[in-house]
C-alpha cells in the first residue's frame, strides 16, 4: 500500500497541536464553524496555524463560508488547503477555489451508494474529496459526530487518488478501514478525544501510529 496520509482534525491548543505535528501528522485541521466544540476564532486559529508552518499541511475547516468569511480566515490563517464542510455545490468549490488561489478540499456525506453520485461533479472542481459519514437527520453538525458508513460501499467505487477517509474512526478501527477500502489517506476528529473538543495526545499518537502500520 502507498505512504498512509493522515489528518488530525479540531485542534486548538499547542499541546494538542504539537502532539500532532511530533508523531509525524501531514496535515492539522483548525475548524472555523461557532456551532462545534472544535471551533477556534481566526486569531487564535492564526496562532496555531503559525506554529505549523513547515511542518505539515495546515487546513481550515469551514462550512458554507461567504466570501467576506473566506477573505477573512485565509487572510488570518494563511492555509494550505480550505476544507469545505457544508452544501456547497461544485459551482461554489470551484469559485472559492478561484477566489482564494488555494487547493480546496471538499466533504461529501455518505450513507449509501447513492451519495457516491455526487462524486465526480466535485472531484472536476475540488483538488481532493473527502468521504465522511452523513449526519444523522437533525444534525447540530455536518462532521465530526463520531459516525462511521459502511466502508463496503466504496468496494467498486471509481474513487479519485488524492480522497480521503473520514467518520467515526480511531486508532482500533482505522488499519480495518484502510485495508477495506483501499484508500491511502485518513481524517480523524472525535476518535481522539476525550470529550468533544478536547483532543488527547495518547489517542493522537496511537491513531497516527495504527494508520501508518498499514503503509
Amino acid at each position: 500500500m502507498a505512504d498512509i496520509r493522515v489528518k488530525i482534525c479540531g485542534l486548538s491548543t499547542e499541546a494538542t497541536l504539537d502532539a500532532a505535528l511530533d508523531v509525524g501528522a501531514d496535515l492539522v485541521g483548525f475548524v472555523h464553524f461557532p456551532r462545534s466544540p472544535r471551533h477556534v476564532a481566526l486569531d487564535r486559529g492564526s496562532l496555531l496555524a503559525g506554529r505549523a508552518r513547515g511542518r505539515a499541511e495546515r487546513v481550515v475547516l469551514l462550512v458554507d463560508p461567504d466570501d467576506i468569511l473566506l477573505r477573512d480566515a485565509v487572510a488570518a490563517l494563511d492555509p494550505d488547503l480550505i476544507q469545505l464542510h457544508g452544501r456547497e455545490t461544485p459551482e461554489r468549490v470551484a469559485e472559492i477555489r478561484a477566489r482564494t488561489g488555494r487547493p480546496v478540499m471538499k466533504a461529501v456525506g455518505i450513507a449509501s451508494t447513492e451519495d457516491l453520485r455526487a462524486l465526480p461533479a466535485y472531484a472536476a472542481v475540488a483538488d481532493r474529496l473527502l468521504l465522511d459519514a452523513k449526519p444523522p437527520p437533525g444534525a447540530d453538525l455536518p462532521g465530526g459526530n463520531g459516525r462511521s458508513f459502511d466502508w463496503g460501499i466504496l468496494t467498486n467505487a471509481v474513487l479519485p487518488r488524492a480522497t480521503m477517509l473520514s467518520g467515526g474512526l480511531d486508532a482500533g478501527n482505522v488499519a480495518a478501514a484502510l485495508a477495506r477500502t483501499g484508500l491511502s489517506a485518513v481524517d480523524v476528529s472525535s476518535g481522539v478525544e476525550l470529550r468533544p473538543g478536547e483532543k488527547d495526545p495518547v489517542k493522537i499518537a496511537a491513531f497516527v501510529t495504527a494508520a501508518r502500520r498499514q503503509a
